[in-house]
């Protein structure tokens, strides 16, 4: 009887397949008797291979089951060994037996593996390096404050101040800003930039009184100043116990004077509704070209500029002193003015001086103070070299 008519149908093929590698390497010159056993061992051995097969996909099965939908959260390791053996099942034989992920999300593992096996990136070297963030800084500063200012003319502007940047890295920077192109960004005029461009042109008048100690008891003076808006500057118009017409119209050609007015190359003035700016002070101002703005009634945050000068001289200065006489009082004002113009920081202009002298070359200078009305308005600068 031959081998194959005692085996059953599902082990016939795996006896051929031992009775091939028999003929490839010339086990076939065996005894019949240990042919028959060497084949009965192979096909018994793929029998119980194929049995634990089945009962771990069983388990397996029953275990997915238990799970439900949840996703099965695999470690690093766990992916890779998944990987390799995968990869050498097969799509085909995957199919069968991948119950864990699908055969494609197996080989996907397998091809990160080898993806990863040849990654360079931990040794690859330090690549150009950021712009710096002084420069970002000021190319953000620069196109927004010129909302007119395309890429190139920025770079012309930081070439100005030793900075040289491309035209691509400033587009860069501006997008990742989230600030738009030149001809998008100049339509974003705001009123703020608006009302500065126009300060120039503006100043703006206010009173206020002072009561002075004399032989004739409390006396009450008026003072007139005129601010400019633009630059902050104060000029203390006059001073006077009893401002009529005639004294105001006399006001307004000094402001007005051709050589050196405080309201040269000015368009318009801020004013209120005090009855003090007679008829005559306003058509003096229409004469030099220069038109009166009545505000409302009750409105001084209208004239605010005006208004916080005159916070700033009761608060710092004539609050904390007794004038005794005209003389007291103008001295007192006049020092005030020259100290608010070159030694007062102001919130308004970055705290900054409205005019300051030159910075010494010895930063290493002795620091010196210079005092007002006796120390009461000090300001601390380096000794000159």
């Amino acid at each position: 009887m031959r081998v194959e008519e005692g085996l059953y149908e599902g082990d016939l093929g795996a006896y051929k397949a031992i009775r091939g590698r028999e003929k490839a390497t010339g086990a076939g010159a065996l005894p019949l008797p240990l042919q028959f056993l060497a084949a009965w061992v192979g096909v018994w051995v793929a029998r119980h291979q194929t049995d634990q097969i089945e009962y771990l996909k069983t388990v397996n099965c029953a275990l997915m089951e238990r799970v439900g939908k949840r996703r099965l959260r695999l470690t690093d390791a766990e992916r890779r060994k998944l990987a390799v053996l995968g990869k050498k099942l097969g799509r085909k034989a995957l199919a069968e037996v991948a119950t864990v992920a699908t055969p494609d999300t197996i080989l996907r593992w397998y091809r990160e593996l080898v993806a990863k096996k040849y990654d360079g990136s931990a040794r690859r070297g330090a690549g150009r390096p950021r712009t710096a963030t002084e420069i970002v800084r000021l190319i953000v500063e620069m196109a927004t404050r010129n909302t007119s200012w395309g890429y190139t003319r920025l770079r012309g502007a930081l070439k100005n101040v030793g900075y040289a940047v491309g035209r691509n890295t400033i587009k860069r920077i501006l997008k990742e800003e989230g600030i738009e192109p030149a001809p998008q960004r100049r339509r974003q005029y705001s009123w703020a930039t608006f009302i500065k461009a126009h300060l120039s042109a503006i100043a703006a008048a206010d009173f206020f009184t002072v009561e002075v100690l004399s032989w004739a008891g409390l006396v009450r003076y008026h003072v007139f100043f005129v601010i400019d808006l633009a630059r902050r500057r104060v000029e203390i118009a006059g001073i006077s116990s009893c401002p009529d017409g005639l004294w105001m119209e006399q006001v307004a050609r000094n402001l007005l004077d051709v050589s050196d007015g405080f309201l040269l190359g000015k368009r318009y003035l801020i004013l209120d509704r005090d009855p003090l700016y007679t008829r005559e002070f306003r058509a003096a101002m229409k004469r030099g070209g220069v038109e009166v703005l009545r505000l409302p009634p009750s409105s001084p945050n209208l004239n605010a500029y005006a208004v916080r000068f005159v916070l700033s001289i009761r608060s710092e200065c004539l609050d904390r002193i007794v004038p005794l006489g005209e003389a007291h009082l103008r001295r007192s004002i006049s020092e005030f003015v020259r100290h608010y113009r070159f030694e007062r920081n102001h919130q308004g202009l970055a705290n900054a001086l409205i005019e300051s002298t030159p910075s010494p070359a010895n930063t290493n200078g002795r620091v010196e103070r210079r005092e007002r009305l006796g120390g009461l308005l000090n300001f601390y600068h380096r000794e000159a070299a």
